[in-house]
């Protein structure tokens, strides 16, 4: 049983080092992917508080 567990573990750790081994990184496009849903994420947050940040600013403006 030992013997089989030791396989199965051998075998599993060198289908992981392939996967490891055949990526090859990653390329300015998944980049520009990412950089691209973070500004989208940035824009919406921003027009989600747009009307609790104008109203913050006004109470600041009445009180100077």
């Amino acid at each position: 049983m030992l013997k089989f567990f030791i396989a199965a573990q051998n075998r599993l750790m060198t289908s992981m080092d392939d996967l490891r081994n055949s990526e090859k990184g990653q390329t300015m496009a998944e980049y520009g992917v990412v950089l691209a849903v973070i500004a989208v994420i940035v824009v919406v947050a921003l027009t989600a508080l747009s009307g609790g940040i104008t109203g913050a600013l006004n109470k600041v403006t009445a009180k100077l």
